[in-house]
């Protein structure tokens, strides 16, 4: 099955927000997903400091981060002043976004890199300050051409469905019936951040 992602052929710095990270440690192919796209991967220093805390050490989130560090497959990036302005206003206006996503989109918006973001309310910040360009999904990164290539349409496929059951991978009502149709019904019913999962699980019992 072919999906479009559009990353494909956007060749910018992708800078990623946390959740995007968690649902990559999540599906188990991550490093592999990051070294199939040629983009240079960037990761700000915040986003990295939110994957401190106990739970993602314990949960291997942080040291997954800190594999990709190492090995040159992510760069860390601090903020300018100009973008800790842009950062501040987003963190602390109405809607606020959370730290790792004001920082994410910050930098994407001040450097001209391509973010990728889950969350609605960030993502719909994000395309008000980038003339209606939207972020990236965790699952354009999945779906990217280079990355299917590499893993094999089988392992993307279950790098999809793992990314949903255990990093709840947030994803676009207007994919859900193709998502399903990749990853199989059975599997959706085990995602609840699946959009349609409330309807799916209500045929399911009929």
């Amino acid at each position: 099955m072919t999906f479009s992602s559009s990353l494909a052929d956007d060749h910018r710095p992708l800078i990623l927000d946390t959740s995007v990270l968690i649902n990559l440690h999540a599906c188990t192919y991550g490093e592999r997903v990051l070294t199939a796209i040629s983009n240079d991967i960037v990761v700000p220093d915040i986003v990295a400091g939110e994957l401190e805390h106990e739970t993602s050490r314990k949960n291997g989130d942080q040291s997954f981060l800190q594999g990709l560090i190492a090995n040159g497959t992510v760069t860390v990036a601090g903020m300018t002043d100009a973008e800790y302005e842009l950062f501040a206003t987003l963190s602390g206006g109405s809607p606020s976004l959370d730290d790792g996503e004001a920082a994410t989109i910050a930098i994407a918006t001040r450097r001209h890199f391509r973010a990728v973001v889950d969350e609605r309310k960030g993502r719909t910040r994000a395309a008000g300050l980038m003339n209606g360009v939207e972020p990236g999904w965790t699952f354009d990164l999945l779906r990217h051409p280079s990355v299917v290539h590499s893993l094999g349409e089988q392992w993307a496929a279950d790098a999809v469905y793992l990314a949903l059951r255990h990093g709840r991978m947030r994803v676009s009502a207007e994919r859900c019936r193709e998502i399903v149709g990749l990853i199989g019904r059975d599997r959706a019913l085990e995602c609840p951040s699946l959009p349609n999962f409330k309807n799916l699980s209500r045929e399911a019992a009929l």
